[in-house]
């Protein structure tokens, strides 16, 4: 009786677990779950139901082809493509496919016909078709125990059918709401196409492209780049409405993009960098590393093609195929970047590529319309219209004539031309203190504004190779010296002996030898000494004037047990009692004005002081202008790090109206070079650029 009583509790046990697991797969068919996260839940609930083996799910995918999505204890031969028993059991899952019935196939059987259909394993397959709108979608295989009784196997196929009809409802579900998204998708893509074709202004058209794609494509960031020459800029990205070109991200990102574009294929990626070129590899190293994106994805933007063939169709394929062309002409980038999000590499490729058709055509465009000749200037005769409207007329026709007043004045009235340039204020008696030998500072013995006398230390070196040399030089000398000393004793010794038996020739004509060839030695020691001597003297810098230092405010700083090089400036010593000088760095183009007026005699003779009165300001004292003379403008030309090429001028000024000066003091001076008309001395830099970069191309 207790036994009856235990399998009944059992039994009852096992049919609330498997009606659990069925209510699991009924709200599993419900859910919004992706194909990788439901067909293995629904397959192990399947198995744990039956008690079974083992299990898979397969799909057909384009084409009518199955494809396994998930399995469970599937054995080994059944996964390995090329063994006879997955052949078999691969045509047995195409006929269950195509007939669209379930089936109990016992083990090792088969059909004998020339498909070769069977059932290789020592397992009963339960099989089942995925249905959805009546058609075949899949195939749930289940790898069951033999030893059944054939009613309990027909159980398990009733069951398995059943739950195949759950997943039916998951698959209906799932393709309704693909149509949804897509039908969501042509509305954006439409509303994107509106947008993005709506007007011809090149930055407003990326400015669209990258806000309304970054929508439509459902990444984090979009931008879009601009081939200039060989050089991809980039010019809009989304959620910004300025672009810092200066920041590393945007300078990282236009370098990537130009070496993109260089090779002419799109860029994809997604965490590994295998098998890019060098040069876009360390280039998408340094983006990825500043701006931490997961996945990017940069097509170069190439020019539509404009013709077809007559056996050409105008598709959506067709179109793709003509702006991916590589024979047409690169015009910029699409760049799409994932940094947070996770869409799918499929869907971001398809939404990717619908943004570009549309961005390809509409950028075209409006590169074309802005490089159409003097563009600006016909936009604004279409915008001026309203001048010349009867209501406004009077104020235009004011206006025009105010225009010619002014055009007049600027040809008739004449004002002093006046080049100007910026200069220091420097005293005449001045001398820059260079290093004469490489070392290491180890003390400076000045600072700034002081009284030194010629020949002071300035400036202490130190250099070790140097003082070894010395030293050793100096160790060899005495060396050398000892043995000489020696062999002279030698020598005294013999000439000295008594008896001539006991002179040995041989050795005295040894030691003379010798003798000579120290002191030949010596000689050329005592001369490296004196050379490395005065190289040691030369490590204390001195002043080569009495006068006044002029140097940083921080070069103590940082001169202090730093090395120095042989020629490097140091500093400055000027006499500040005596006269002073001003030093002009004109522009080129301005200096050729000055050189002009100094040669034309009748400009002299017109205007007098023409080529040499110069009027300037201290920066110190701005509210005063002084007066000084030209004494010589340089003939050839240097390059000013501020100023660019420039040519020196030499002002001499009377140094009582300076008061108190102080030596390199910014000045701006002019030279006067006659009078000329109101809008040449205004105008006449605007004029000069005219003629070197147009007419100079015109004539």
């Amino acid at each position: 009786m207790s036994s009856e009583t235990v399998n009944a509790d059992t039994i009852e046990q096992t049919k609330q677990q498997i009606r659990g697991l069925v209510s699991e797969i009924a709200q599993l068919s419900k859910s919004e779950l992706g194909p990788d996260e439901f067909y293995p839940a629904f397959l192990q609930r399947i198995v744990s139901a039956l008690a079974a083996i083992g299990g898979a799910v397969w799909v057909i995918r384009d084409g009518r082809r199955l494809d396994l999505a998930y399995q469970i204890k599937m054995s080994e031969t059944l996964l390995a493509p090329d063994s006879e028993d997955a052949s078999r059991h691969f045509a047995l899952l195409t006929r269950i496919a195509a007939s669209g019935e379930p089936n109990l196939v016992p083990p090792q059987s088969g059909t004998a016909d020339e498909s070769g259909a069977a059932n290789p394993t020592r397992y009963l397959l339960v099989l089942a078709p995925l249905r959805s709108d009546n058609l075949v979608e899949g195939i749930v295989e289940i790898f069951q125990r033999p030893d059944a009784q054939p009613v309990t196997q027909r159980g398990y196929l009733k069951f398995l059918m059943q739950m195949c009809e759950l997943a039916a409802e998951w698959l209906k579900t799932r393709k309704l709401r693909q149509i949804s998204t897509r039908h969501s998708l042509w509305e954006q893509a439409d509303h994107f196409a509106r947008l993005v074709h709506e007007q011809l202004d090149v930055r407003e058209t990326a400015y669209v492209i990258v806000n309304e794609g970054r929508r439509m494509i459902g990444c984090d960031r979009v931008s879009v780049g601009l081939l200039k020459g060989r050089i991809c800029k980039v010019e809009a990205i989304s959620g910004q409405d300025t672009i810092e070109n200066r920041s590393n991200i945007v300078n990282h990102l236009g370098k990537l993009a130009t070496r993109v574009v260089a090779t002419g294929d799109s860029l994809w990626f997604d965490g590994t960098n295998e098998d890019l070129p060098p040069q876009v590899e360390e280039a998408l190293d340094r983006y990825v590393d500043e701006s931490h994106t997961k996945r990017l994805a940069i097509l170069p933007l190439r020019r539509p093609k404009r013709t077809w063939d007559a056996g050409e169709r105008e598709t959506v394929t067709g179109e793709a195929d003509s702006e991916s062309n590589e024979a047409n002409e690169i015009i910029g980038v699409l760049i799409a970047e994932q940094i947070e999000s996770d869409l799918p590499e499929e869907v971001l490729r398809s939404r990717v590529d619908l943004v570009y058709e549309h961005s390809a055509r509409a950028l075209t465009n409006a590169v074309d319309h802005e490089r159409i000749f003097l563009m600006p200037l016909w936009k604004t005769v279409g915008k001026s219209r309203w001048l010349f409207n009867a209501r406004n007329l009077p104020k235009t026709v004011a206006a025009l004539a105010a225009i010619l007043v002014l055009l007049v004045c600027l040809v008739a009235v004449r004002k002093d031309f006046e080049p100007s340039a910026k200069g220091t204020l420097q005293p005449v008696v001045k001398r820059d203190v260079f290093v004469p030998v490489d070392g290491d500072v180890i003390e400076v013995k000045i600072k700034d504004r002081d009284t030194v006398q010629k020949d002071d230390v300035l400036v202490k070196l130190r250099n070790t190779d140097l003082e070894v040399r010395f030293q050793d030089v100096a160790g060899q000398i005495q060396v050398k010296r000892s043995r000489l000393l020696s062999v002279e004793r030698s020598l005294f010794e013999q000439r000295n002996r008594s008896d001539a038996r006991n002179r040995d020739e041989v050795e005295r004509i040894r030691l003379q030898g010798e003798a000579e060839e120290l002191e030949h030695e010596l000689q050329t020691l005592d001369e490296q000494y004196q050379l490395l001597k005065k190289k040691r003297e030369l490590l204390e810098i001195r002043s080569p004037i009495a006068g006044e230092v002029m140097m940083s405010w921080d070069v103590q700083k940082s001169l202090m047990y730093r090395p120095v090089t042989t020629g490097q400036m140091l500093l400055s010593i000027a006499d500040p009692k005596g006269d002073w000088e001003l030093e002009l760095y004109m522009r080129e183009n301005r200096g050729g004005h000055v050189r002009r007026a100094r040669a034309d005699t009748e400009l002299q003779k017109r205007y007098p002081g023409t080529g040499e009165r110069v009027t300037y300001v201290l920066a110190t004292d701005p509210g005063t202008r002084r007066n000084g003379k030209v004494t010589e403008v340089k003939e050839s030309t240097e390059i000013h790090p501020d100023e660019g090429n420039i040519v020196k001028v030499k002002v001499a000024i009377d140094r009582r109206e300076l008061g108190d000066p102080h030596p390199g003091a910014t000045v701006t001076g002019g030279v006067y070079c006659g009078r000329r008309a109101l809008g040449y001395v205004w105008f006449h830099e605007a004029w000069e650029w005219l003629q070197t970069h147009v007419f100079f191309y015109l004539t």
